[in-house]
């Protein structure tokens, strides 16, 4: 897929976390009617749902639909992340880290690594260096994280 205008890399960090500002991203070009129906099935925080949103909204606490009312309400990303913090769960420096780390490395040596080989394929990604989700989303959306290494700013 092509680069979709104002969203973001899942690398790019809000406060302490990666993802989220991706999330928002989704959720206000939803609302605008311009985000890629490709991605709408991945929305929100479905019961047992593995994708990120749902990952997110649950390390979070907070509901997909309270903070799509928050984010649609206006406020900056960091405004919007620290709602999140004070309706949701407290959660300390080191776990943000390890969210961050888990979210960053998905696909690469777990349970994941054969959807993110599928996906790569299927995106007719072969060929480029790839490990995790993180990878194969920039990849598809035109940035590229082998030159970048966003991983190294985090």
């Amino acid at each position: 897929m092509p680069a979709v205008p104002g969203l973001r890399s899942p690398y790019a960090k809000v406060g302490r976390l990666v993802y989220f500002g991706r999330m928002l991203d989704k959720i206000r070009l939803h609302a605008a009617g311009r985000l890629p129906s490709d991605y709408v099935g991945n929305l929100g925080d479905k019961p047992g749902a593995n994708f990120f949103d749902a990952r997110c909204c649950r390390f979070l606490g907070v509901s997909h639909a309270d903070l799509t009312q928050r984010t649609l309400g206006g406020g900056t990303d960091e405004e919007v992340l620290a709602w999140a913090h004070a309706q949701g769960r407290p959660h300390t420096d080191e776990e943000c880290e390890i969210w961050c780390m888990f979210m960053c490395k998905r696909g690469w040596r777990d349970a994941a690594g054969e959807f993110v080989r599928q996906r790569t394929a299927q995106f007719g990604l072969t060929g480029k260096l790839i490990a995790t989700m993180f990878d194969v989303l920039d990849y598809d959306e035109g940035r590229d994280p082998g030159i970048d290494r966003p991983w190294e700013k985090l």
